[in-house]
């Protein structure tokens, strides 16, 4: 990579030298307190799912109101990363993170007081404004913890399995939760943990220091037209499922989002101290590892929709069993460590990458074929997906946050995660609207009958099938953008 990356990283690692540590048992501490807050952030993606049905009684919602209890959360998330990680990068990383954990924590006993459906969605979209807080630097200040480009690696592996594992688990924890306690449990729950979360990150991360970030003022018209953009675009993906993507209000949202991102972009350029540096993208290793988050994202989201599906509708698994069904992922994640961390030093990272895009596209085609062959099909698809994204989310994330500026890692970890739940949408989205198209509009309730089971395994071959392709291309795409570094750091 050229003189000005290798600049930055040297800068960036001096600006990182002091308050650091040896081993990942040393730091166990404000590590610990970081994956508690990146744990609470990705299981509540997935928390409520499961408690729907009860929610619909209690409350007496309808089914765009069951909608939006789960979309609220999602579209603020998403739409306000980039927001938060330039704040984070201007007003200090731990201070941001504190803050975004007290309100979190204190939204979440807000449960509480929820008796109508509308205050539910209200309270959901409030917990994803204050994930948006936090999830950008809790990656961000796994940075600060360790000079070591090999600590790095694995503390941001032990990041991603614990951020999985709260994403896979969710239902399961849920389905644990309602068999023993009401439904507002699994939201009044978060609040010790967040708390546990605030005391480990205030007395085990470092504070922030002045030369560590930016005194460029805030630009609000970019935050203001890069949450339009992103919400607008998440929503689309959304409401063509619901409202069907030839609907005047899908059509709207899409050129509502078209028009935000242009006017993002316009702003950007114009404004000398944008929130977002365009100029970054000329580096390849941002603009490809961007891309290549995506294409994991798409993956991980198509597999676990559609797999929730599968267990709990075609097997008539319970959403214990079905939680359960996933786990070779957390595994995976864990055993796959030794494998891609020798083929970031064997091949280096474009060669890794590409190799994990292989993986990717593999197992997702094994997916297409072994839908109807039976479990241990399955979780061989799961195992070898695993590896792609073990190899590609972890190359990229460190990648793209060490060819960052040292006053704007924060923004770094934003545009990660804002890719990845780009990818998210659009994965959810493809697969949602396969099924809908090629097997039902309307998921029956009760037990499905056999002509079902067998329309719906059919609708998911060529779901994965294509699927393949699209992940294949966009991982692919993505990383022949990056060096052919054989480190970890560029």
């Amino acid at each position: 990579m050229g003189s000005t990356v290798t600049a930055t990283t040297d800068v960036a690692a001096s600006g990182r030298s002091s308050h650091t540590y040896r081993s990942l048992g040393a730091a166990w501490i404000p590590l610990a307190a970081l994956c508690l807050a990146f744990f609470v952030e990705m299981v509540d993606n997935t928390l409520l799912s499961i408690a729907l049905p009860t929610i619909a009684r209690d409350l007496g919602s309808s089914t765009t109101g069951l909608q939006w209890v789960t979309g609220a959360y999602a579209l603020t998330f998403g739409g306000l990363l980039l927001t938060a990680g330039s704040m984070a990068d201007r007003l200090g990383r731990r201070r941001v993170l504190l803050v975004g954990l007290t309100v979190f924590g204190l939204l979440s006993l807000g449960v509480a007081f929820v008796s109508e459906s509308w205050q539910l969605i209200a309270l959901r979209a409030g917990l994803g404004i204050a994930a948006a807080a936090m999830a950008p630097i809790t990656n961000s200040l796994v940075f600060r913890l360790f000079d070591d480009q090999t600590l790095r690696m694995r503390a941001m592996t032990v990041m991603i399995v614990v951020g999985m594992s709260g994403f896979v688990l969710g239902p399961v924890l849920g389905g644990t939760v309602l068999a023993h306690f009401d439904w507002q449990w699994l939201l009044l729950i978060n609040a010790p943990i967040a708390l546990v979360a605030f005391f480990g990150v205030r007395f085990g991360v470092p504070a922030d220091r002045k030369e560590d970030l930016t005194d460029d003022a805030l630009d609000l018209p970019g935050a203001v037209l890069s949450v339009a953009a992103i919400g607008l675009a998440c929503y689309s993906l959304t409401s063509g499922i619901e409202n069907g993507w030839g609907s005047g209000i899908t059509i709207a949202s899409i050129l509502g989002a078209v028009a935000a991102g242009v006017g993002f972009v316009w702003h950007e350029r114009r404004s000398a101290a944008p929130m977002l540096d365009l100029r970054l993208f000329s580096n390849g290793t941002v603009r490809g590892a961007a891309i290549a988050q995506i294409g994991t994202s798409i993956a991980m989201a198509s597999v676990m929709f559609g797999l929730i599906l599968h267990f709990q509708y075609a097997y008539g698994w319970s959403p214990m069993r079905a939680g359960l069904a996933n786990l070779p992922i957390i595994v995976t994640m864990l055993a796959a460590t030794p494998l891609s961390e020798w083929l970031a030093k064997q091949f280096g990272h474009r060669i890794a990458c590409l190799v994990g895009a292989g993986f990717l596209a593999t197992s997702l085609a094994g997916l297409s074929w072994g839908v109807d062959h039976g479990y241990p099909v399955i979780a061989a698809c799961l195992v070898l997906m695993t590896i792609g994204l073990r190899t590609v989310m972890t190359i990229c994330a460190i990648e793209l946050v060490d060819a960052m500026p040292s006053n704007r890692t924060s923004m770094g970890t934003a545009l990660n995660d804002t890719a990845q739940e780009v990818g998210t949408s659009v994965g959810t989205a493809v697969i949602g609207t396969f099924i809908a198209a090629l097997v039902t509009t309307q998921l029956p309730a009760g037990a499905w009958s056999e002509s079902l089971v067998a329309s719906f395994f059919h609708g998911e071959r060529i779901t994965y099938a294509v699927v393949a392709v699209i992940v294949g291309l966009v991982a692919a795409g993505g990383a022949l953008t990056l060096t052919n570094s054989r480190s970890t750091s560029e």
